[in-house]
């Protein structure tokens, strides 16, 4: 009972989770990015300009974080750096391109942003690419 309660760390587990983690959360964004890369390839690049960049520099920077940093997160090769664009995705879809919308419409922009910015902090974990090449 006592274990329940106890606040140590076990780094070989915080490392899996951390993996569960990235590769979770890189394939539920694949999911997204990758039809909006599909769109993009086509032609297709009417896009929601929620900063005011225009649409084809929006859609082009979206599907940059949510395909190429997705797929880095994924075998966490700078999985920092890769970060950085998927929370500022996340942030502008919560807050600008859903900001008129109920909380249901951000609460996933918002998830994703939280899973994000933990990877930010905490890394990628030693199973990953980034750990390969710190050896």
């Amino acid at each position: 009972m006592k274990r329940l309660f106890q606040t140590n760390i076990n780094a070989t587990a915080a490392s899996l989770m951390l993996f569960i983690l990235r590769a979770g959360v890189a394939v539920f964004m694949l999911t997204h990015g990758l039809p909006k890369l599909s769109k993009l390839l086509d032609g297709n690049t009417g896009f929601a300009d929620p900063i005011g960049i225009g649409e084809m520099p929006s859609l082009l920077l979206t599907v940059f974080a949510e395909v190429v940093c997705s797929f880095l997160l994924l075998i966490g090769l700078a999985s920092r750096l890769a970060a950085v664009p998927l929370i500022t995705t996340m942030t502008v879809a919560a807050f600008y391109a859903h900001a008129d919308d109920p909380f249901a419409s951000k609460e996933k922009a918002l998830l994703y942003l939280i899973c994000y910015l933990v990877i930010l902090v905490m890394g990628s974990g030693k199973y990953s690419v980034d750990k390969l090449i710190s050896k």
